[in-house]
């Protein structure tokens, strides 16, 4: 099946017999252009410097650092146990983790509602793993220019070295990003020994590889197709921009009509705007849009054409700003509103969640206790006459160490435990521990009585767990 369509062109003044009105063809489908994205200097090129070396910082330096022997993130899958930064979190736990979802979305709408794609274009990690490979394509194979005279080149000893040379950067930094992240879910040391040993399991050598492959091609060959055709925030931020989100913007009503001239030259004398139409901006736009078509979803809100902009302005001896982060109402002449309720709305949604996130977090208590009662028998008396009840008490350790739990019960005259007494939990460990409790028949006045467990640590004495439960005997 063929990908094109006949188009005609229908002239309404023209001869429908003319020869000349023959029909044309649209292309559907469109293979990729290579974008060579020009290397730029700034203020906000440096601005992305810093958050690119925070947050790599951050993503390779956090799975190597303990704290008590445990690692200060790790996902232990099989254990069921989730640390981070010295708490752990178990499955039941999951809330929070819903919580958290919760923060991250209402925090992207509060700032998409006040500076746009920002996230994208600072932030995101297929930008940041973007522009390190950039950056080291630039380093070996040479300026924007460069790099299109060699790959127009034919083949030769230099091309293959540095072509060779940064694939294999390239991959290294695939790799090293590939096991960085299976280390939050299998320990670091443990996986390096493991893997250049050939004693990790089947997984861990796939999922290292899976991250090393989707890195090395997100990041090295697809680049701006995954952002433009594979990320869904590029397709739904429209509707949470207004006239008064401020996003990167050239100013028409500045730069047009566009036009070349020499330094010194006066605009208006010329009858032109500020834009030299240089094509900077485009030069170094990571996805190969013109700003200067208008806002366009391709857009990640990146800056480098306000950094290349800004630095013709200066050669120009014209005022900065032709190109800047601005909002639709500046740019026709309106006044422009930081603070709205729209924003309101999701700071408010954001503070509301952080908040009870925050409490529930510095409320946890670190272990927890349930006491069933045994359903199969009401109550049976014993040898000595008194009462009995049966239960299974089961006691979770959420700490970091081992507890060692001394049960007791109140709630009734005289009621005591007949049965173990003491019990050794583990980090982690939830077990269940029948119990027998009696009570003699005088300590009772109803048939159906409230009485409280109890489980005082001996190895943390701030640990108290406690369960309420209700004790079954004869009426009187």
């Amino acid at each position: 099946m063929s990908s094109e369509i006949p188009v005609k062109q229908i002239d309404p003044s023209s001869d429908p017999s003319d020869n000349n009105n023959k029909p044309g063809s649209v292309e559907l489908y469109a293979s990729r252009k290579k974008i060579y994205v020009k290397e730029v200097k700034g203020f906000f090129q440096r601005i992305r410097n810093v958050s690119l070396l925070l947050l790599m910082g951050m993503y390779f330096l956090f799975v190597w650092i303990t704290q008590d022997g445990q690692p200060l993130i790790l996902f232990d899958l099989p254990a069921r146990e989730f640390h981070l930064f010295g708490i752990t979190f178990y499955p039941k736990d999951f809330i929070l983790l819903s919580g958290m979802l919760i923060i991250s979305a209402f925090g992207l709408f509060f700032i998409t509602t006040l500076f746009g794609r920002v996230w994208c274009g600072y932030t995101c990690p297929q930008t940041v793993w973007t522009f390190i490979f950039m950056w080291v394509e630039e380093r070996i194979e040479g300026s924007r220019n460069k790099r299109m005279k060699l790959d127009q080149a034919p083949g030769s000893g230099s091309k293959l070295f540095k072509k060779s040379t940064k694939h294999t950067v390239w991959m290294l930094i695939a790799l090293a990003t590939g096991l960085t992240f299976v280390g939050y879910f299998y320990p670091i040391r443990e996986l390096i020994a493991d893997i250049f040993t050939l004693q990790a399991n089947g997984w861990a050598y796939f999922w290292v590889a899976f991250f090393t492959a989707a890195t090395y091609l997100n990041a090295g060959w697809m680049r701006e197709q995954v952002c433009l055709y594979m990320c869904p925030y590029a397709r739904f931020q429209s509707v949470m921009f207004d006239p008064d989100t401020r996003v990167v913007s050239y100013d028409p009503n500045r730069g047009e009509p566009r036009g070349g001239r020499k330094k010194g030259v006066d605009p208006a004398e010329a009858g032109l705007g500020d834009c030299i139409d240089c094509g900077q901006c485009v030069q170094v736009c990571p996805t190969g849009i013109d700003i200067r078509d208008g806002l366009q979803y391709e857009c990640i809100g990146c800056a480098l054409c306000i950094d290349a902009c800004d630095e013709i302005m200066d050669k120009m001896d014209y005022p900065r700003g032709l190109i800047r982060y601005t909002t639709e109402n500046e740019l026709e002449g309106k006044p422009s509103k930081l603070l709205r309720p729209r924003t309101f709305g999701y700071g408010a949604a954001l503070l509301l969640m952080i908040g009870a996130i925050a409490f529930t977090i510095a409320t946890r208590v670190p272990g927890q206790m349930d006491a069933l009662r045994d359903r199969g028998a009401l109550y049976s008396f014993n040898g000595q006459g008194r009462i009995e009840n049966s239960y299974t008490l089961k006691i979770a350790n959420m700490t970091e160490v081992p507890q060692t739990f001394v049960l007791s019960v109140q709630g009734l005259e005289d009621i005591q435990i007949l049965t173990q007494t003491s019990i050794t939990v583990q980090s982690g460990e939830n077990r269940s521990l029948p119990t027998v409790v009696d009570v003699p028949p005088e300590a009772i006045s109803q048939s159906n009585n409230e009485i409280f467990f109890r489980a005082q640590s001996e190895t943390d004495e701030t640990l108290l767990l406690e369960t309420e439960s209700r004790f079954v005997g004869p009426t009187r």
